[in-house]
């Protein structure tokens, strides 16, 4: 599944090899982000150690996290590590509208994880704003010509209830119809509840 959204994101001809590793195919690229390209290129070349972990099921994990890795022996002449935790299951339940559904995808979020990593790139703390890792995504989403994320947090549905026992949230993306060349806003949902991600005191209001 990573593989084939890193492909049509990047252009690269992205796999695994027998070991885990990941290798990029010495061809060029044919289309997809240049940036996004830069970033592989990057980690690739990198001191960093960087693992992927499947953590699918896992509560504490809302589509994809990463965290620093401690060595067990002679961690002070190790080169810093990290570990991307993806819950591949958190994304078959995601809804929306099509367009919006291509910019936030386990490829992106594996993209952003892998941002913080290699450019030590940093959230959003203000729910106005997308964050310094978010824009450098939103440049390759440009660049694929697929809706920009608006917001780093999401917001609850409109329409979800009090009483119900599904929390759906949303997540605004914006992108020029080129019918009108008029901005719109289109939005990938799912329930919170399944996902996770929300605070305890938002459970049991």
């Amino acid at each position: 599944m990573l593989t084939e959204k890193l492909r049509g994101i990047t252009g690269l001809k992205v796999s695994f090899d027998e070991s885990g590793a990941l290798r990029v195919a010495a061809e060029g690229a044919r289309g997809g982000s240049q940036t996004a390209r830069r970033l592989i290129s990057k980690a690739l070349a990198g001191s960093n150690v960087i693992l992927l972990e499947d953590a699918s099921g896992r509560q504490d994990v809302v589509f994809s996290q990463v965290v620093s890795a401690k060595w067990k022996h002679h961690p002070s002449k190790m080169p810093p590590a990290f570990v991307v935790l993806i819950d591949f299951a958190d994304f078959d339940h995601l809804l929306g509208d099509e367009a919006a559904l291509k910019s936030f995808d386990v490829g992106w979020a594996f993209l952003h994880e892998l941002d913080h990593v290699v450019n030590d790139s940093s959230d959003a703390t203000d729910a106005e704003q997308t964050g310094e890792c978010e824009a450098h995504i939103n440049l390759m989403r440009r660049e694929c010509n697929v809706p920009l994320r608006a917001n780093y947090f999401f917001t609850y549905f409109p329409f979800t209830q009090r009483d119900f026992r599904t929390r759906f949230v949303r997540l605004a993306f914006e992108h020029t119809d080129t019918l009108t060349n008029k901005q719109r806003r289109c939005w990938v949902m799912w329930d919170a509840e399944l996902v996770g991600g929300l605070p305890e005191i938002a459970k049991t209001n």
